[in-house]
């Protein structure tokens, strides 16, 4: 393959055009993906709540948290009602917890400011909280027949191969000329418009992985120009690599033995950054930052618990539980210190991390509140 130019790349949508849609629209009915519970509906609280979930989330962890977000909130203003807390809890454990936040703002935004009633078209879509080009064309197109084309990861993987774009994607130029080309690719049928993003989505999912693709079971296997080549796999082309990091941190897990039961002291981390929001054990910078918070003999009584290792996209984060049970009156002594915590001038002392306010909750209630997963597994195993 030779690299083309934009003008050229969109030559070659216009004369694929026609069958391109054609045949992904067929494939998708006949073979593609129909069990998704996403795919039963057109209601646009619900696809744009699957397309939310769905982003930078595999489809099998989906699923389940689906079902018991929409028992919860089954439509918009349910959503747009509840405390920010609970739909943070209700999101626990998928990760990227800025999408639940958005989540929330946008709900608010639909009732406030629409009726409680999605815009019917990709534009207006975009206006709202956390809702960017792809989810927007998503959903005017599954719900509205709208004539615009998804973009996200896995629709550019299969156009770039499709038409053999070889440009570099973390070019911007380069990523608007191949937006352009999927939208010369669209079907000419409004109705045939959730068939095809469907089967955009499904060819990416099931046939036009990044690795060992399936070509010979591909609608498009005799239009595709990667594949007349011996390694479809080097399309799309991106050169920025991520740059990972590692952090280090160690947990304080306080227990207090009440007369109505366990209660673990939590803090609710700022508005911004990694977990922005959920609640956690106190995050302190290393151990003496801990023997400074609780003082000498406390701190001697630590007990050590297996260090963890958290995975995140850019991230690697390694944290260090010590845990430490305390009889009611220790705790009282303790508690206006870790209260204090919030005041940036003496949370410095202990961490780099200002937590907006602590508490102490009780055992039994925890699965009520907004905490990452790793807290909620090594707070309820």
């Amino acid at each position: 393959m030779s690299t083309a130019s934009a003008p050229e790349l969109q030559q070659a949508a216009q004369q694929r055009q026609p069958v391109l849609a054609e045949r992904l629209v067929a494939w998708q009915r006949l073979e593609g993906r129909h069990h998704l519970p996403w795919q039963q509906t057109r209601d646009p609280y619900r696809v744009w709540l699957s397309e939310i979930m769905l982003q930078q989330t595999q489809v099998s962890t989906v699923l389940a948290y689906y079902e018991r977000f929409l028992q919860r909130f089954p439509a918009v203003a349910d959503l747009a009602a509840a405390p920010l807390d609970e739909v943070l809890a209700m999101w626990s454990g998928l990760g990227y917890y800025s999408r639940a936040r958005n989540l929330h703002r946008c709900a608010q935004a639909v009732v406030a400011e629409h009726g409680g009633r999605f815009p019917d078209n990709a534009e207006a879509l975009q206006t709202l909280p956390g809702i960017g080009p792809s989810t927007a064309a998503a959903v005017a197109a599954f719900c509205f027949g709208q004539r615009i084309s998804i973009m996200d990861g896995n629709v550019k993987r299969v156009l770039a191969r499709v038409l053999g774009w070889e440009a570099d994607l973390c070019v911007a130029t380069h990523e608007r000329a191949l937006w352009q080309a999927a939208q010369t690719v669209l079907p000419e049928r409004t109705e045939d418009m959730p068939s095809y993003t469907q089967g955009l989505m499904d060819l990416g999912a099931t046939l036009c992985t990044p690795r060992k693709p399936a070509c010979l079971t591909c609608p498009w296997t005799e239009l595709c120009v990667a594949r007349t080549t011996d390694e479809p796999e080097r399309l799309p082309v991106k050169t920025r690599k991520l740059k990972r990091s590692t952090r280090e941190h160690w947990w304080l897990w306080l227990v207090r033995q009440a007369p109505d039961g366990e209660q673990v002291w939590l803090e609710q981390l700022p508005d911004t950054g990694v977990w922005a929001g959920l609640w956690t054990l106190p995050l302190l910078d290393d151990e003496a930052a801990m023997a400074a918070l609780l003082g000498e003999p406390l701190a001697r009584a630590l007990e050590l618990q297996p260090r963890l290792k958290h995975v995140l996209t850019h991230l690697d984060w390694w944290l260090h539980p010590r845990r430490l049970v305390l009889d009611e009156a220790q705790a009282a002594v303790l508690t206006p210190t870790l209260q204090a915590r919030h005041d940036a001038a003496g949370a410095r002392v202990a961490s780099s991390i200002v937590p907006q306010q602590g508490r102490w909750v009780p055992v039994a209630d925890l699965a009520a509140w907004g905490l990452p997963a790793p807290v909620r597994k090594l707070l309820q195993p």
